[in-house]
């Protein structure tokens, strides 16, 4: 059991313990390593000015798989057994590297305070692939906040970076010498310890599902670390850094993505962008660590994000069975740099009625497999949630992960989310529509609301009327006023209740003209 970590930042190897390792990346690599160019703007993950590079070993292949972060919001006793480039760390003997070239030749910075996280992320993009187009330069910054330049210089700096040749990361720092080292500690658990003002505070990071078990029954109520997207806003937010902390980083057990004929099965520390890499290997059955290609991702997210072809035109794999529903909504909920951490089961666990992936889930009647120390249970996840930020889990229990039933080829299936801007937006409505026919007539629909209630709201009463009716206008107009008297909005900072409501009607009428294609003639 080791009580400190190992980390190489800019090809230094870092050796911390103690309170260092209870503090953010970024706040680490100002206060401590005095690298000051990662800028901090927002603290919660929004404008991707503190955006860092990290490698995470492939043993296999024998490099690092970089990618880019928001260090604001990860924690340091996460990167355990990491690699993590900085701006500065992108020259070799002080010439500046592709991007940071042709930002300087193109005048992509004015002020210069996000500068370094444009720089990070387009040197990750290009640490994917040789060349960018511009639909996947815009995808990959939509992370990326600027106040000044209005992007244009930005954009053409992306381009013309195409043009020189890029260094990368596993050449400027070769990966053996780090891999060997980690190599040695990777099956080892850490036990992390700090205190401030009197008050004690330990981290577990184990590498078993039975070790995260075992610390869970000596601390029932840790709070459970998977990607930190929520809780490093809410410790960046308060001051205060919870008491007990398990962090699930390190479980390979909890890594999987699989998609099957029949099922989904995602394990607890997947991240989005291995559920998307997943979606777009499909019907292959993909798993994290097998295929780190991004540009197949870009470009499928170019299409279903509007860039480049509509959604009503969106390719044809995208409409055969609810996949690509899914990740066009995964695609506009978080940024890249939270793709990369951010996972589905602390999506479900938040337990917020805005959270994006649920109305998918309450109408594909997802299961969530839920461990505690001496058992195992599954329960539909309509069943999960019994008031606002209540869960079925018990102090002791976590989420090992969900099974989602694969959509069928003839369902018809769309997914809404409605916010302010379309890219790294909170919800203010989000709905998921499912239905299949017998002819014209509908035999079984399934709907979800967010935002119009303390959860997510399963709309029973307007299921139950649509079935054995025709899919006609009017059967939607109905079914819509149907679907308000089951709502109970509020009014907030995302729009006011009578919005909700409208919405509500609105998104019903939605699915029935997006959907006249599928009763076309072929």
């Amino acid at each position: 059991m080791r009580d400190h970590l190992l980390l190489f930042i800019n090809g230094q190897r870092h050796e911390v313990s103690g309170r260092a390792t209870f503090v953010s990346l970024s706040d680490y690599l100002r206060l401590h390593c005095g690298l000051i160019g990662t800028k901090i703007v927002c603290s919660e993950g929004d404008c991707g000015a503190c955006t860092t590079l990290v490698g995470r070993p492939d043993f296999a292949r024998g490099e690092f798989h970089y990618v880019p972060i928001d260090s604001c919001i990860q924690f340091l006793f996460q990167l355990d057994g990491t690699h993590v480039v900085t701006v500065e760390g992108l020259r070799r003997d002080g010439t500046l590297n592709s991007v940071q070239q042709a930002m300087v030749d193109c005048h992509g910075s004015q002020c210069g305070f996000c500068t370094p996280g444009f720089v990070m992320a387009m040197t990750g993009l290009l640490e994917e692939q040789e060349t960018v187009d511009e639909n996947e330069l815009r995808t990959g910054l939509t992370g990326n906040l600027c106040r000044c330049t209005g992007y244009t210089p930005i954009l053409e700096a992306g381009m013309k970076s195409n043009d020189a040749e890029h260094e990368r990361l596993n050449e400027l720092y070769p990966a053996a010498p780090l891999l060997a080292e980690f190599e040695t500690l990777r099956n080892e658990p850490l036990a992390l310890a700090a205190e401030w003002f009197g008050e004690s505070h330990v981290a577990a990071c184990p590498t078993t599902l039975a070790g995260a078990l075992e610390f869970l029954a000596q601390h029932p109520t840790a709070t459970i670390v998977a990607g930190a997207t929520d809780i490093g806003v809410r410790i960046n937010k308060s001051g205060r850094i919870p008491p007990a902390i398990l962090d699930l980083n390190r479980i390979a057990e909890l890594d999987h993505v699989g998609v099957g004929n029949e099922e989904i099965t995602v394990g607890a520390r997947a991240t989005w962008t291995d559920i998307l890499i997943a979606i777009a290997n499909a019907p292959r059955v993909a798993s994290r660590g097998k295929d780190h290609r991004l540009r197949p991702i870009l470009s499928d997210l170019a299409e279903v994000n509007g860039h480049e072809v509509p959604e009503q035109a969106a390719p044809r794999r995208h409409r055969q069975d609810g996949l690509g529903e899914f990740a066009r909504v995964i695609a506009t909920f978080g940024a890249r740099q939270i793709r990369n951490v951010g996972t589905i089961a602390g999506n479900i666990v938040n337990a917020s009625p805005i959270a994006d992936s649920l109305p998918f889930l309450y109408v594909m009647d997802a299961f969530i497999v839920i461990a505690g120390k001496d058992d195992m249970r599954v329960i539909n996840i309509n069943d999960f949630y019994h008031g606002y930020k209540q869960t079925d889990l018990k102090p002791g229990e976590l989420v090992m992960g969900v099974r989602i039933p694969r959509p069928k080829h003839d369902d018809l299936l769309r997914l809404y989310k409605v916010s302010r801007r379309r890219d790294l937006d909170i919800s203010g409505f989000t709905a998921a529509v499912r239905m299949q026919l017998e002819g014209d007539a509908i035999t079984q629909a399934s709907i979800a609301f967010g935002a119009v209630g303390p959860t997510v709201l399963r709309a029973k009463q307007t299921e139950r009327f649509l079935v054995g009716e025709p899919l006609t206008l009017e059967t939607m107009q109905t079914a819509g006023d149907i679907a308000v008297s089951e709502v109970t909005p509020i009014d907030d900072v995302r729009g006011s209740a009578e919005y909700r409501r409208q919405l509500t009607r609105n998104v019903l009428l939605k699915f029935y003209h997006q959907t006249q294609g599928h009763l076309a003639p072929a």
